[in-house]
């Protein structure tokens, strides 16, 4: 009878972190009632409460916290009454009167206080957490003013330059396959080099480029399709969503003189919204299920306009050519990834990894062709889904949901699922980000959460590697406009009372290698100088050498071999019991907006470890700690010949030992995984560094030695 109550339990619980409130309620009310195991009646009645809330039953869900408040668990009381404050509130809410605004838009969202949930995982012996954010829904304009229209040179040079990125990197691999393939048959008995692999592919490369781009609508169209279930959306069915999106659509384009994109769908629980196509006549917005059911009305019609708002600009076209170059690298990762995990035989187990590996590098090596373009569009898209709407608190909120959502999905699932990766340079949010943001709401403020983002001096630095920029600082823009059109604003972000100071030193430490490399080309320069003063009066004749400028070189990789070597210290401190942080830390580090990442926070944390089994995570791209707190990044370096890896750890309860660093995103240098029956696992972190240092070291010198 136990273990059917257990079975029903769960059922119920994963019915309500689905949204299936009704199915949750059908499993839960009558354990609720069960008084002879208390344990799980009141898991039940916890689960009910948040259900009967959702489907907007508050009555229900009063009665029961007052029952709830009368338990003899503190943690059950401190539960009850906070949610109990919350539905007295949003009950006196819905009691007040309604306007809507229909001077310029025909439908709009109630000023009033929602809440959503987010979950941790429950076990046998503790109840379930429930953590409510409220939204305060501030109003979006009635009348606006347009903004003023951005320079569009700047946005045209930078897609140029992302083609040109994108067609050098494609090139030089090009070359270096077809020089490895002639290389390999040159070494063969009976096998001559094909004289054509040593022509230029320049021509080829650029040719196939154009017709790509030409037909990249049809070609993504078929790919989405083919791999991820990608299907024509109705208006139908958006409108039954969301009524003010296709009114949005059809308007915007109207003044614009485009026909409405066509709209699509993915049949995925994380919310996701991509936009592709080459000119505004054949474009394309994608919508995942996910995101439908977890926006409201406004919301999906803001972060729809977003989608619009990079049409029709030149780099339109080059981010859907750059995801059509490397949607079918990834999708190879991914397949060889399955059918590695689907056949475990050694024999066939390390080609399968060493061919995702490359597979994966390559493609991130093409993603990062387009970082800088990514990353600054967007901007552009926010300012006119804000325009189109008169609603960028709405957008704020869309952004906020689309990162909860992405959070949400990871730890249901487990894992990234792998369009999260495969779209992410196209997607409005980046995943990344979502990991630590999306799990801490409702534990910690956003507003506090975004502190980093919003005064941290050299913050701007830390987005370099990214495809997307800082959560905050996009906020902080849309709450801009809203001030602009006398709007009050979704987060209120106030500034520090002190001034946030930050060393010089620290920062030049962080950046050490980097700043090494310029300091190497003025230490040659000098030593030029020198050579060429010696030859001068016929004391020392190295004319050989700097009369071949590749010595430069050699100086550069020597300037960022001292340079990784004099941050080492910093980057991995010691770790010792006396100064490690704990779990119960994690909220009010990443609120800290003083800390750099060569700070080299020490913790030890504990929790579930997450992300994808076997071949899939060869280079260890995808681990994850979920905590009671949340979910981080974590950092390893994979090491060979062990008798188990990290992909053996998946899915059991760890303790993380390692370097908790704050950037963009945040994320834990591990140093060791330990499992709670002691086997344990080391990440490299110090070797590879001094690895790393030791051959730039030994190349620079050789370069410098022999001009060459």
């Amino acid at each position: 009878m136990l273990s059917h109550a257990q079975s029903c339990l769960e059922a119920g619980l994963a019915a309500l972190k689905q949204g299936n409130y009704y199915t949750a309620i059908a499993n839960l009310e009558p354990l609720a009632k069960n008084q002879n195991q208390d344990k799980i009646c009141l898991q039940a009645q916890v689960g009910l409460v948040m259900s009967y809330a959702r489907i907007g039953e508050i009555s229900k869900a009063i009665t029961l916290c007052q029952n709830l408040i009368a338990n003899s668990n503190p943690q059950v009381q401190e539960w009850a009454t906070l949610a109990l404050e919350h539905l007295h509130k949003y009950k006196n809410q819905q009691k007040k009167p309604r306007k809507s605004n229909t001077r310029l838009l025909t439908s709009s969202n109630p000023a009033q206080q929602q809440p959503q949930t987010a979950y941790v995982g429950a076990d046998g012996n503790t109840i379930i957490k429930p953590v409510s954010i409220y939204w305060r829904n501030a109003r979006r304009a009635k009348v606006w003013q347009p903004l003023s229209k951005p320079n569009i040179i700047p946005s045209r040079l930078l897609a140029l330059f992302t083609f040109i990125a994108l067609f050098l990197t494609c090139r030089e691999m090009l070359k270096l396959s077809f020089g490895l393939i002639n290389q390999i048959l040159y070494q063969l008995p009976y096998l001559e080099p094909i004289q054509i692999l040593y022509r230029d592919p320049s021509y080829l490369i650029l040719g196939l480029f154009v017709i790509l781009m030409v037909l990249s609508p049809w070609l993504l169209d078929w790919l989405l399709t083919r791999f991820s279930a990608q299907e024509e959306l109705s208006k139908e069915k958006l409108n039954s969503y969301s009524r003010e999106t296709p009114r949005v659509l059809q308007r915007a384009c109207q003044q614009r003189h485009w026909p409405t994109p066509q709209l699509r769908i993915l049949p995925i629980s994380a919310p996701i919204i991509i936009s592709y196509g080459n000119l505004p006549r054949t474009a394309r917005i994608t919508v995942s299920q996910g995101l439908l059911e977890q926006l409201a009305d406004d919301e999906i019609s803001a972060i729809y306009a977003l989608s619009l708002g990079q049409v029709g600009r030149w780099d339109f076209g080059v981010m859907s050519l750059v995801l059509l170059v490397t949607l079918p690298f990834y999708r190879l990762y991914q397949q060889v990834s399955v059918w590695g995990n689907q056949h475990q035989g050694k024999i066939w187990r390390w080609p399968g990894t060493i061919f995702a590996a490359v597979n994966y590098i390559i493609w991130c090596l093409f993603t990062g062709t387009a970082l800088l373009n990514s990353r600054l569009r967007l901007y552009h898209s926010d300012a006119t889904a804000a325009e189109i709407t008169g609603n960028p608190n709405g957008l704020i909120r869309a952004l906020l949901k689309i990162s909860i959502g992405v959070a949400h999905d990871i730890s249901l699932k487990e894992q990234t699922c792998w369009q999260l990766e495969s779209l992410n340079i196209l997607s409005p949010v980046a995943y990344q980000h979502s990991i630590s943001l999306g799990s801490t709401a409702g534990h910690l403020p956003f507003e506090s959460f975004f502190k980093w983002e919003n005064f941290q001096p050299y913050r701007q630095w830390f987005t370099i590697n990214s495809c997307h920029p800082a959560m905050g600082d996009r906020i902080e823009r849309l709450c801009q406009i809203a001030r602009h059109w006398h709007l009050d604003t979704e987060l209120y972000q106030t500034k520090p009372s002190q001034p946030i100071l930050i060393q010089p030193q620290a920062f030049c430490l962080q950046i050490a290698p980097w700043l090494g490399i310029p300091l190497g080309i003025v230490f040659a320069g000098l030593t030029w100088l020198i050579w060429q003063t010696a030859y001068t009066i016929h004391l020392l004749d190295l004319k050989w050498i700097y009369d071949n400028w590749s010595f430069v070189s050699g100086f550069m990789l020597i300037g960022f071999s001292i340079g990784t070597v004099i941050r080492i210290n910093a980057l991995f401190p010691d770790i010792t019991p006396v100064n490690i942080q704990k779990d119960e830390n994690f909220t009010s580090l990443l609120a800290n907006p003083a800390i750099l990442p060569i700070d080299s926070i020490k913790v030890r944390f504990t929790g579930k470890l997450l992300g994808r089994p076997g071949i899939g995570n060869c280079l260890a791209q995808d681990l994850i700690l979920q905590s009671s707190l949340g979910l981080i990044k974590l950092n390893h370096i994979p090491w060979l010949g062990k008798s188990f890896n990290h992909q053996d750890l998946i899915g059991k309860q760890i303790t993380v030992t390692g370097w908790l660093r704050r950037g963009a995103t945040a994320w834990i240098d591990i140093q060791s995984l330990e499992t709670q029956g002691g086997k344990k696992i080391n990440s490299p972190h110090v070797i590879w560094s001094t690895v790393i240092a030791l051959v730039a070291q030994i190349w620079g010198a050789y370069i410098m030695l022999t001009g060459s």
